[in-house]
């Protein structure tokens, strides 16, 4: 018996001796009970549901905070009434200019972290696949619980600049501990169920946000924000103590054994540079097949809208809409909820029916959709109909991540999850600055005033659906049931021997 890629440790733990220890069938009858008996999928929803939740409790109040503060600190705001209190005709020009601080804040954040990730993150994946993911998933879970604690300190100290919360959200891109969580779902799941397993993965950040920023309204911005602390506390505790090794033994030696091969001959000057090198070397994963270049480039200029948009759109809504902390509450219940239904049903439903090429068609273009009526809302209720198509959008990133685990083998399931974050984050560093330039240069009326960066954002959703038109057909393919047919042999794995049973062709 011969067995494949998605872990053969996984595979041969059906037998001993020869001999199966359950029915023939290795696999579960049901997508749900495949995921929900997996070791190590469980946990990871629980963990991006916790930290939905912990952060998600605090995405209406981030803005109020900082808005505030740098009113007071930059441009001498003393009333003793928070900014968000003023309705949008009546904010004085402290607190609007307060409000423009914390957006190019935000901006400068998102360029760092998103830098960071970019350089690092294909490496941390490749690192992943060669020691495990729990380690490195720990690291990356532990910085991320650094943001909650300095907004919790900037509210306990009333002069303490919020550029102490801005850099720690900036060193969260060092580690992108969630392309390492979808590496550990590629470990342990079959491929023809990867797409819908990332998207259980996505709707535990739905049920969070759904949920979460209701608290806001109930406990108030510092309470809220010691339950966000607690929260995310919470869940680095869960992947300590629960959370398995997915990464089977004999995938991590011999991606340990490919990495040694490629330096062996190298002196130790060479070495150094070659070290120095390793995380554009990881990149070139991108460039391995045409597939893979199109998904790279549809993955950018797709993140480069919606990182733009959803960067600025709370500031946006606050400011020129009058959304309140109920208004937002009520936002992120609209997406947080469809979210869910789109992710557990709508999602491997579509890619069952329509195929994976025409699911990012779809969704890219509904994403459009949703960007031109965010232009032009003038009303609540447009913002709440423009999100819940957005919703539609969701089915995008699971469906790319998937196409890209399942042309690559075992021991690479981190670098290219990795190298995908890469791209998406070399976006994300784009993507906010260009909003927030289209913001100031339209904000006084010129076009559709400040909604005109939303038209930015849908010419990029519509070149990424034109990305997806052109994906090659072997993207729309689908996987066997058998994991041995599952994933192309990849061009660093060691020739086979020819046998009798060695297919010639």
């Amino acid at each position: 018996t011969t067995t494949t890629t998605y872990g053969t440790d996984r595979m041969m733990e059906h037998f001993e001796g020869g001999i199966p220890t359950r029915p023939s069938v290795l696999r579960r009858k049901t997508f749900i009970e495949e995921f929900a008996y997996a070791n190590g999928p469980p946990q990871i929803v629980i963990l991006i549901m916790l930290f939905a939740f912990g952060f998600g409790s605090v995405i209406g109040v981030v803005p109020t905070i900082m808005s505030d503060r740098y009113a007071r600190i930059n441009h001498g705001y003393m009333d003793e009434k928070d900014c968000n209190n003023y309705a949008p005709q009546d904010k004085p020009q402290a607190c609007l200019d307060g409000s423009a601080d914390a957006q190019t804040a935000v901006a400068v954040e998102q360029f760092i972290s998103n830098g960071l990730t970019f350089l690092t993150s294909s490496m941390v994946g490749s690192l992943s696949d060669e020691y495990g993911r729990k380690g490195i998933l720990l690291l990356g879970v532990f910085l991320a619980t650094l943001s909650p604690l300095f907004l919790l300190l900037i509210q306990i100290h009333p002069h303490m600049s919020p550029i102490w919360y801005y850099t720690v959200g900036a060193l969260q891109g060092l580690v992108n501990w969630m392309a390492v969580a979808l590496s550990a779902l590629s470990d342990v799941m079959p491929p023809q169920w990867r797409a819908a397993s990332f998207g259980m993965v996505m709707a535990g950040f739905s049920v969070g946000f759904a949920c979460a920023p209701q608290l806001a309204l109930l406990l108030g911005h510092f309470n809220v924000t010691i339950l966000s602390l607690t929260v995310v506390m919470v869940a680095f505790v869960v992947i300590l103590v629960f959370f398995p090794e997915t990464l089977p033994e004999a995938a991590a030696a011999r991606a340990q054994l490919v990495r040694l091969e490629q330096v062996a001959d190298l002196t130790g000057r060479e070495k150094y540079l070659w070290y120095m090198a390793r995380p554009f070397r990881e990149l070139s994963i991108l460039n391995r097949s045409e597939i893979f270049r199109m998904l790279s480039l549809m993955a950018f200029v797709s993140g480069i809208s919606s990182s733009g948009s959803q960067s600025l759109l709370l500031y946006y809504i606050e400011e020129r809409i009058g959304f309140d902390d109920k208004d937002i509450a009520v936002l992120f219940s609209v997406i947080g909820f469809c979210g869910i239904f789109i992710q557990v049903v709508v999602l491997k439903i579509a890619n069952d029916l329509m195929g994976e090429r025409r699911v990012l068609i779809f969704s890219f273009a509904v994403g459009a959709m949703h960007a031109v009526l965010y232009a032009v809302a003038t009303k609540k209720f447009l913002i709440y109909v423009a999100a819940a198509l957005a919703s539609l959008l969701m089915m995008s990133f699971p469906t790319i991540s998937a196409i890209k685990s399942n042309n690559v083998n075992s021991t690479e399931q981190g670098r290219i999850q990795g190298a995908l974050y890469s791209v998406q984050a070399l976006a994300s560093s784009v993507g906010p600055s260009i909003f927030r330039v289209v913001y100031h240069y339209t904000k006084d009326g010129q076009l559709l005033g400040a909604g005109s960066m939303f038209l930015v954002a849908t010419v990029f959703y519509v070149a990424a659906s034109i990305c997806a038109y052109f994906l090659p057909p072997e993207a729309n393919s689908r996987r066997a049931e058998d994991p041995a047919e599952s994933s192309p042999p990849d061009p660093t794995d060691p020739e086979p021997e020819i046998g009798a049973d060695t297919p010639l062709i």
